[in-house]
């Protein structure tokens, strides 16, 4: 009899502690009483009736994450897979709808997921859909909030994380890529070579301007003072031939002087002798004084030309008129 008694009594004991339950925060309670639905509990220190009362289930009210991945094609006919990330929680005051007539919601989101991306990434070329997954992910949540409102649950955000296409259309992509950037690359060198080749020619241009300007002084620094030696020389009594000749001279021996003063010159001079430089003068003399007799020449015969045409010119006769002639 005593043996009974203290089985009862324990028994009773953890059917008492039976009959108490915590729920934890952010976690909803479904209580039954015979299968049917009795209440709903939030977190805290809770009460039932053993035996009678039973937990239906505990339902998460924290914000959860679902990543799904989509494999599709573009309109360009390129197949790319997509990671959406879907964040959702169940509405505190909805409990009884997220527990009761939606069993799996994870399933349901991924469906609508799937429905959703593949009716809009069909529409965009492959750059299109890097440029404009915001748009996608926004799509995803609305057509989501719409469905899932029902059931209990909110979506509080959804975002295309990962755009995968296939390996040989990244591997074009990034030869494209890279075709352009050597593309800008060799424009750059190009015109950086441009630059320089003129910057170049005008320097030359620059300098040999440059060096004419000097010659031409030299030269004309060279007849001003060979101008002043022959003055000198014909206030002495030296007319303009001897002294010529004696200046051709004096500009023999100075050229000679200055190619033996270079131990590695391989000038030759030929012929090297002061008669030459003589005789070039001559020579030199000689052939403009026939040149002026030459152009005299042809000079007087032109003008004796137009002369006699002008004499030779005469009117063309005209017909008479029959009124004339009557």
């Amino acid at each position: 009899m005593n043996i009974t008694l203290t089985i009862l009594l324990v028994l009773g004991f953890f059917i008492l502690l039976s009959a108490f339950f915590t729920v934890k925060q952010q976690t909803a309670v479904v209580i039954e009483r015979f299968g049917k639905f009795l209440s709903i509990r939030q977190s805290g220190l809770h009460l039932k009736i053993p035996l009678i009362d039973r937990i239906a289930g505990r339902v998460n009210l924290k914000i959860q994450q679902l990543d799904v991945i989509i494999e599709t094609k573009t309109k360009d006919n390129v197949f790319v897979k997509l990671k959406v990330s879907v964040q959702f929680m169940v509405i505190r005051e909805t409990v009884y709808d997220a527990f009761y007539k939606l069993e799996y919601p994870h399933d349901q989101i991924t469906s609508y997921v799937f429905d959703v991306v593949r009716a809009e990434v069909p529409k965009l070329k492959l750059d299109d859909v890097f440029e404009r997954k915001d748009d996608i992910a926004i799509a995803v949540k609305r057509e989501l909030n719409e469905a899932m409102t029902t059931y209990g649950y909110t979506i509080i955000n959804t975002l295309v994380t990962d755009i995968d296409p296939d390996i040989q259309v990244k591997n074009a992509m990034n030869r494209i890529n890279a075709a352009d950037r050597e593309k800008t690359v060799a424009e750059f060198e190009a015109e950086a070579s441009r630059i320089r080749i003129v910057a170049k020619a005008e320097a030359e241009a620059e300098s040999k301007r440059l060096q004419g300007q000097g010659i031409a002084n030299q030269r004309r620094e060279i007849a001003k003072g060979l101008v002043e030696s022959v003055d000198v020389l014909n206030r002495v009594g030296i007319n303009s031939q001897e002294a010529s000749a004696l200046i051709v001279v004096t500009q023999h021996y100075d050229t000679l002087q200055a190619i033996g003063a270079d131990a590695n010159s391989n000038l030759i001079l030929l012929p090297n002798s002061p008669q030459a430089g003589s005789d070039m003068l001559n020579n030199m003399i000689a052939s403009f004084s026939a040149s002026n007799q030459v152009g005299e020449l042809m000079k007087r015969k032109n003008n004796s030309d137009r002369k006699d045409r002008e004499t030779n010119y005469e009117l063309p006769e005209y017909p008479e008129s029959p009124e004339n002639e009557e």
